[in-house]
């Protein structure tokens, strides 16, 4: 496939003041190329469901958790913040797409057969319908219109509820969230920040009743820590924080932090299994000056 970026070329253009304006390092490929490379993609796929062992042998069942890893490589490659490999990852998840859209043409009429184009089209209808302050006469001039005008048109056809859409299989953190966005798309949202974290001390209260109870009783204890954590979801929403790349950030930093002190106990020949709480907390010391 040919590369995303074209070769790279300067293109600085003059501004309307007579300035210098933007300086482009790089000529995006033209809509002919996009096609082309993205035929080569269909082409491909075709040779290795006809010619290689593994290609023929895959199902939707068997690429399923396939794709799922692709789109976390994908995922920490945007947290990383490196662009070479988000192409990278992009063109990958781009091919799981197509392979799927290649088993569903090879399934009959009576099995719901599909094919590429079938598939670009639904998608092309349902963005084309879902807004109608591009394609029609809706006025929508926040983020948060456009949210709540999406979540009415599906009701319209024929949703039974608004959660339809959110997958059963995502990790809680992320369900939570996406659930709680959801539903804020028709109305059901707190309406001051300050309700909201008077929320988590009340969840945070009722957790600690449990903790403190006669009788501890697990379920009630795993009840409430649940409770706690919702309620902490929603309040990222009202603060602008995306809590499950706020959790990976922060597990990410502790766990270079605790590697920085590994190596450092390691470097002056000492066990770490050996080493009580305080010894060890004076490494995590060093590791976070060092790191940050």
């Amino acid at each position: 496939m040919q590369h995303f970026w074209a070769s790279l070329v300067r293109n600085a253009f003059e501004d309307g003041h007579g300035g210098r304006g933007h300086v482009y390092l790089w000529a995006m490929n033209t809509r002919e190329e996009h096609l082309k490379a993205f035929g080569r993609l269909l082409d491909i796929m075709d040779d290795l469901r006809e010619k290689c062992p593994w290609d023929r042998k895959q199902t939707f069942e068997s690429l399923r958790h396939l794709t799922i890893e692709e789109t976390y490589e994908l995922a920490d490659a945007i947290l990383d913040k490196d662009v070479e490999e988000i192409k990278n990852e992009t063109g990958d998840l781009l091919l799981h797409m197509v392979f799927y859209a290649k088993l569903g043409s090879e399934l009959s009429e009576e099995e719901g057969g599909y094919d590429i184009a079938d598939a670009l089209h639904a998608i092309c209808d349902k963005l084309v319908e879902r807004h109608p302050h591009i394609y029609g006469d809706v006025e929508a001039n926040d983020e948060e219109t456009v949210k709540a005008n999406w979540e009415k048109i599906k009701l319209k056809k024929g949703k039974a509820s608004v959660l339809e859409g959110v997958p059963r299989s995502l990790p809680s953190l992320v369900k939570a969230y996406r659930v709680q966005d959801k539903v804020r798309g028709v109305g059901f949202d707190w309406d001051h920040v300050d309700q909201v974290w008077d929320k988590v001390q009340e969840e945070l209260g009722e957790l600690q009743a449990e903790l403190s109870a006669a009788e501890v009783k697990p379920d009630r204890v795993a009840d409430e820590f649940g409770d706690v954590m919702f309620a902490l979801i929603n309040y990222s929403r009202f603060v602008d924080v995306n809590p499950d790349e706020a959790l990976e950030r922060t597990t990410r930093r502790f766990m270079a932090r605790f590697q920085h002190l590994e190596k450092a106990i390691a470097a002056e020949k000492k066990d770490l299994a050996n080493m009580n709480l305080s010894e060890m907390d004076v490494y995590w010391e060093r590791a976070k000056a060092a790191l940050g």
